[in-house]
């Protein structure tokens, strides 16, 4: 199978939203009247990002499901995507599970591929995805202001513990195991909770690093610090109940891979969020708020800060 035989199998569908999509040098666009353009660009890589052995049609899931998180950190609609894809070798097998992944969450939200590359090389992928916003709508990191409530969705820490059951650190049952292992590899983006946000939050990102480490994005654009109430942190009861609080600690506050948002918000919009939470049908929870005071204090129980060992997960750390 050459290589534009493998496109054309395996990633070329029909694009009615661009004005020329797969199949020649460039893709041609036009952004909706009215709209800006969002665009961000994430890499996968075996070994790094995913196990080798990892379910294709799950990689192909996660491969947009991280991009599209960064549009909804954004408050952006998504529209079209491109794929870079290094492969050791050209599995049809594999090709289409991961194709047919990709592209059942490409449907739910919009989402036409409209170009890309293939190579030989280490399984790498990397998606760019594009979406749109208008002009002042965008949820940005150096929005936030002091005083600002400090707002997560759904719960933290699960991928984090998968991933440590995976790595040997702590063992969990098989009905544990199955609880967190698809926050991991099956993660589902807020798209419409950052829809939701336009002009309801101050400033958003997604947690794809840990908790501490993103929200510190936001502090330090923002110029600002902020309190954490460790006990209004949202846990599931699978990480609540793994027997190590230390673990635990580090899942919920430093574990990656979450691809929840973190937003902060005015504390007057706090019951129109817990509206939006009832109307999503997704937990947001307050968990502290921003201060004047730099840096990201961590309270436990009974009001002590807390002493913070990691922050989050960095590849050149």
């Amino acid at each position: 199978m050459s290589e534009f035989d493998l496109i054309r199998r395996h990633f070329t569908r029909p694009t009615p939203g661009a004005m020329l999509g797969v199949g020649d040098d460039c893709a041609l666009l036009a952004p909706s009247a009215g709209q800006i353009l969002a665009v961000s660009t994430d890499m996968l890589v075996s070994g790094t990002h995913f196990f080798p052995e990892a379910d294709p049609f799950l990689l192909g899931h996660k491969t947009l499901a991280v991009n599209l998180s960064d549009l909804a950190a954004m408050g952006a609609q998504p529209r079209w995507a491109t794929l870079a894809i290094a492969l050791p070798q050209a599995d049809d097998a594999w090709l289409e599970r991961f194709a047919a992944g990709l592209f059942a969450l490409a449907e739910q939200h919009g989402v036409e591929l409209i170009g890309g590359d293939t190579t030989r090389g280490p399984l790498t992928l990397s998606v760019t995805i594009m979406g749109e916003v208008p002009p002042h709508a965008a949820l940005r990191r150096d929005g936030a202001r002091q005083g600002d409530d400090l707002w997560v969705s759904g719960t933290l820490g699960d991928a984090a513990l998968a991933l440590a059951h995976l790595q040997g650190r702590i063992v969990l049952d098989a009905a544990a195991v199955a609880a967190c292992s698809t926050r991991l590899h099956q993660p589902w983006p807020r798209v419409a909770l950052g829809l939701a946000l336009r002009g309801l939050a101050h400033s958003a990102i997604d947690i794809s690093d840990g908790l501490l480490a993103d929200l510190g994005h936001i502090l330090d654009r923002s110029g600002l610090g902020a309190e954490i109430d460790l006990a209004r942190l949202p846990l599931s009861a699978t990480l609540s109940g793994c027997g190590d609080e230390t673990l635990l600690q580090r899942c919920a506050l430093a574990g990656g891979d979450d691809y929840e948002l973190c937003f902060s918000a005015p504390a007057a919009r706090r019951s129109e969020i817990e509206r939006l939470a009832a109307s999503l049908d997704l937990p947001l929870t307050r968990i502290g708020q921003t201060t004047a005071r730099p840096g990201c204090t961590v309270r436990d129980a009974l009001g002590n800060e807390m002493r913070m060992e990691a922050s989050g997960y960095d590849h050149f750390a």
